[in-house]
């Protein structure tokens, strides 16, 4: 029997419904790393859109690892998701992390739960907009309205509704971090309007963060590569799957725990004068913009 090359076939064939859920992963994705925290982030509240598993989850980790409480959004199929989640945060970090179940396709649901959040933390220092959809299609003209209009609402019209929900909460030092793709950047023959969501999001980041800098308020984002989170096997095929993020430099996929630090820089006093900028972490890929 030939023996498998683990660069080019490091998952086994699978596939999911969206939304995609991280338990039914095999392998299941590495959200923590082993690096302590250090405190950047102690007395903040965040919250974090798609935070039950992948990037989201990670990042929620991470702030917490860091001293910050923390909210996830989350869509109500995902609940054994942002259940362990929560749990993870709490009895590992000892922090608060308050699940809310609400599709951000819709402005209203934005608002209902950004004022259940603000109601429980009182403030919002940290804003991650980061849920995300992505429907493949090679062609243009099967890309159906209804698709469109579903993956805009979800990828960026949801990235507005929740600023405009929480900005008003929050006070000069405070941030957004929003997650865009590398696909903004080189685009994406089979995710032609997920891509064009992805660039809409840098193009929100870099007007928003001249709009709110008198303000005192930071607005970045992270552009991840292929990264192993429950979007991959729920829209891929499983040829695709197996061989997911071999294409890139370093002929690997990477993990949510390695994305998570970028948020947590964004979100730290490290950043104080970093603002309308995008980080690139994506396994080596060259990019423009």
């Amino acid at each position: 029997m030939q023996k498998t090359n683990p660069k080019k076939e490091i998952f086994r064939k699978q596939s999911q419904s969206l939304p995609g859920l991280e338990y039914k992963m095999d392998p299941r994705p590495d959200f923590d790393s082993d690096a302590a925290g250090s405190g950047k982030l102690v007395g903040k509240c965040s919250i974090i859109t798609g935070g039950d598993s992948g990037i989201g989850r990670a990042v929620a980790v991470a702030f917490a690892k860091e001293g910050a409480d923390v909210a996830i959004i989350y869509l109500p199929e995902e609940k054994k998701d942002a259940d362990f989640t929560v749990k993870y945060i709490k009895d590992k970090y000892g922090k608060q992390c308050i699940p809310v179940s609400a599709d951000i396709s819709s402005p209203e649901n934005c608002r209902t739960a950004s004022d259940r959040i603000v109601e429980s933390f009182g403030k919002v220092d940290i804003l991650v907009n980061n849920a995300a959809v992505q429907l493949p299609e090679d062609d243009i003209l099967k890309i159906t309205p209804e698709n469109l209009i579903h993956t805009f609402s979800v990828n960026i019209f949801s990235m507005f509704w929740m600023t405009q929900s929480i900005l008003p909460y929050m006070k000069s030092g405070s941030c957004i971090i929003n997650t865009t793709s590398v696909t903004a950047y080189r685009g994406s023959a089979g995710l032609i309007d997920y891509s064009s969501t992805k660039g809409a999001i840098v193009s929100f980041t870099r007007s928003l963060s001249s709009n709110l800098i008198e303000k005192g308020i930071r607005v970045n984002a992270v552009a991840p590569g292929p990264i192993w989170t429950p979007l991959i096997p729920a829209t891929f095929p499983p040829e695709h799957v197996q061989k997911f993020g071999t294409d890139v430099p370093m002929k690997k996929p990477g993990q949510p725990w390695q994305v998570a630090p970028s948020y947590v820089f964004l979100a730290s006093e490290d950043s104080s004068y970093v603002t309308g900028q995008v980080i690139h972490v994506n396994g080596g890929e060259i990019v423009n913009g």
